[in-house]
């Protein structure tokens, strides 16, 4: 692998919005700090909780679900409990039903990510399951966490 392709840890400017996620005791494993498993639930909560806030995402009755088809994350420094983490969001691509949503992990006040990372939600009709178009208020909120190229 060529030593310049090799992720580096990124700026907390590089992010649109951020949302403060409470470390549990239950987080970290054997080793003193946050299991890698956990970093995906915080992606997770992250965005969903950004959709919810925002009015785009209705869990119990909305008609369109996204769904996640690929996900990833890179590590560079440990976080653990009890330690606030800092999630910066951002939104890469937006398809005609499918948004890739990019999420930096920040020790509270730190200014390079810990971790980063990110996944593709597919948005699927609750009741077939099938691929629809983003919705247009959705649609809407993605453009302003859009990342500038």
């Amino acid at each position: 692998m060529n030593q310049s392709a090799r992720p580096r840890p990124e700026h907390r400017g590089s992010y649109r919005a951020f949302r403060t996620i409470t470390t549990r005791w239950m987080d970290n494993d054997q080793y003193g700090h946050v299991n890698n498993v956990v970093y995906y639930s915080w992606f997770d909560t992250a965005v969903n909780a950004l959709l919810i806030e925002r009015g785009v995402l209705d869990t119990a009755s909305g008609g369109t679900i996204g769904f996640v088809i690929e996900t990833q994350c890179q590590y560079f420094a440990p976080l653990a409990f009890p330690q606030n983490v800092e999630a910066g969001i951002r939104v890469a691509h937006i398809g005609s039903s499918s948004v890739r949503y990019e999420v930096g992990l920040f020790a509270e006040g730190a200014e390079t990510t810990a971790a980063q990372g990110h996944f593709v939600h597919v948005y699927v009709d609750r009741a077939t399951q099938r691929p629809v178009p983003l919705p247009a208020a959705l649609k809407s909120v993605l453009e302003q966490l859009r990342c500038p190229k």
